[in-house]
């Protein structure tokens, strides 16, 4: 209340509209502590100006309604030169001050007032209705609805009007106030083209959605910015009672798509919105094979995403098409078995109508996509089909099997060894094996699973003339060397059309240890020589440039 009698006393004498006091006159200061004495006192001066701002152009009255005082506020407005609609560095007012802190006595004796302005903007375009709107202030709103001069379709600088922001901070009372006016138009879109439906469906707000659609202005179709509407954006966030809500409405399309030409189905199934899913799937005019831009459809990016029980909903359409492949012609299967997705691969194998074998543009199977990535358990499931080719090449004749061998995928190694029918000794277009890919990239594992196999021919060269022995001499891959020693069907001393043995590319590489392995070999155990011309003389160099065979990290999809 502030103490009145030394106050008096100090005031005596003192030139109070000059005085200043971190920018506040003793009135603006006396108004927003709350100190009613002190303010009667000084508007009883003729000397006080009742509208005198601080730097922040802030007056006693805005200052006064701010902090909700409220037998202040009544004391300014019954001066006679009081302005109401004074505005601060930020264009607001004690109106608006008043109606965003909520002071719903201050607001109402503000507007009494005949000269008032109830739709002042501040700099951000925000009006009262607009913040009460904003901060959910249900007596506010009422209070500033009940006007006949309110405008409630003004917008923010961002194209927000008071309904849409409502919406979007879930403040139902305010929204249904709102919709009752009829001048409210509640399809008006903010600068990202988003209505006040959008927000609900997006917010997940069934009780605005459903003020809303009992206006039957109302436009359920609209789209966003992006393309969106207010379906999408419900199946987009997982809002399935939202989704439901929208689907009972006749003229809601529920194969619309957004710019990228993706579905309300496609997007509840990209994020495993599983509710969502099965509702859209309940509607018979819900087209399941709708792709987008990548031409990837619903059923493609659940697979991809590793979504299995959503791939199971899908694949019990009839109407769906399991091997639609995307513009890199990979299919659903494809793409679990690259990324590993056994849930969502296994679903698909257990559908006849899946082609296990299906060919992507690059030329690789499934199969070869789950192997080269180390995949073991997909690689099983899709062995388990009876029609999948475990010899299947990709590329310049690589193998699945030799494939999985150059990049160490040791498991898989193991598993296509087990699988009856698997050749370890297929060559490529260059001659390469399995075994001398893995031995030329170092995969020590592999190089001792496929030499424990007993099909394994350790000598077969490449066209460009090396053996894996000879290779790993070669490298300096004393290890290998070694294992390849202790097999007494290696051949050591193969010779290439320029003449160079293991023991000679060792000793030219300055490989010592290798060469005293090599050595050992041939004074223990001499290789018997052919008979007549069937030379063992082969062509040189190694097999491939390893800028062919990226590592795993780097491996293409």
């Amino acid at each position: 209340m502030g103490s009145f009698s030394p106050v008096k006393m100090e005031l005596n004498g003192t030139d109070v509209s000059s005085y200043r006091r971190k920018g506040l006159t003793p009135l603006s200061w006396a108004a927003q502590g709350g100190h009613e004495a002190v303010v009667e006192l000084l508007l009883a001066r003729d000397d006080v100006d009742p509208n005198a701002p601080d730097a922040s152009g802030r007056t006693p009255l805005l200052m006064a309604a701010y902090e909700g005082h409220e037998r202040v506020v009544k004391m300014l407005l019954a001066r006679g030169d009081i302005d109401p609609n004074t505005r601060n560095s930020f264009d607001r007012t004690p109106l608006w001050e008043a109606a965003d802190e909520g002071h719903e006595r201050v607001v109402k004796m503000l507007l009494e007032r005949n000269d008032i302005n109830p739709n002042s903007a501040c700099s951000f375009g925000e009006t009262p209705l607009y913040k009460a709107a904003h901060k959910g202030h249900v007596g506010v709103a009422k209070m500033l609805l009940e006007r006949d001069d309110i405008n409630p379709n003004t917008a923010d600088m961002l194209g927000r009007t008071p309904l849409l922001v409502a919406t979007l901070w879930g403040h139902e009372g305010v929204a249904k106030m709102l919709l009752g006016r009829a001048d409210v138009n509640p399809n008006t879109a903010d600068d990202r083209g988003e209505t006040p439906v959008h927000r609900a469906s997006m917010e997940g707000n069934e009780v605005v959605l459903k003020a809303l659609l009992e206006r039957v202005d109302l436009n359920l179709n609209t789209a966003d910015i992006y393309g969106r509407s207010p379906l999408f954006g419900a199946a987009f966030q997982g809002h399935a009672g939202a989704v439901k809500i929208l689907l009972g409405q006749a003229e809601v399309n529920p194969n619309t798509t957004n710019i990228h030409n993706e579905t309300p189905l496609f997007i509840a199934a990209k994020y495993g919105h599983k509710e969502v899913v099965k509702v859209l799937l309940e509607r018979a005019d819900v087209n399941p094979n709708i792709a987008n831009k990548l031409n990837g459809t619903p059923l493609f990016i659940a697979a991809h995403e590793g979504h299995g029980c959503i791939v199971k909903m899908l694949l019990g359409r009839s109407d769906i098409n399991p091997n639609a492949a995307d513009n890199e012609g990979k299919t659903p299967l494809t793409v679990a078995a690259f990324y590993g997705m056994g849930g969502a691969a296994q679903t698909l194998l257990e559908c006849k109508d899946v082609n296990p074998n299906h060919i992507d543009k690059e030329g690789a199977t499934p199969l070869y996509r789950a192997a080269v990535l180390g995949h073991e358990r997909v690689v099983e499931m899709l062995l388990g089909r009876a029609e999948v080719n475990p010899n299947s090449t990709f590329g310049k004749g690589d193998t699945v099997l030799s494939s999985a061998a150059m990049f160490g995928e040791e498991g898989v190694v193991k598993i296509l060894l087990e699988q009856g029918g698997v050749n370890p000794n297929t060559t490529d277009d260059k001659g390469e094996t399995a075994l001398l890919k893995a031995v030329y990239w170092g995969q020590e594992e592999v190089v001792k699973v496929l030499l424990d196999h007993s099909g394994i021919d350790p000598n077969i060269a490449a066209k460009c003339g090396k053996t894996p022995l000879s290779e790993a001499a070669c490298r300096g891959r004393e290890a290998i060397v070694k294992m390849l020693l202790e097999r007494v069907d290696v051949i050591y001393d193969t010779v290439d059309l320029a003449g160079e043995t293991a023991l000679s590319q060792a000793q030219k590489n300055g490989h010592h240890s290798i060469v005293e392995l090599l050595s050992k070999r041939k004074r223990k155990n001499p290789t018997p020589q052919p008979d007549g011309d069937k030379s063992t003389a082969l062509p040189s160099p190694g097999p491939s440039d390893p800028d062919q065979h990226p590592s795993k990290r780097n491996r293409k999809f």
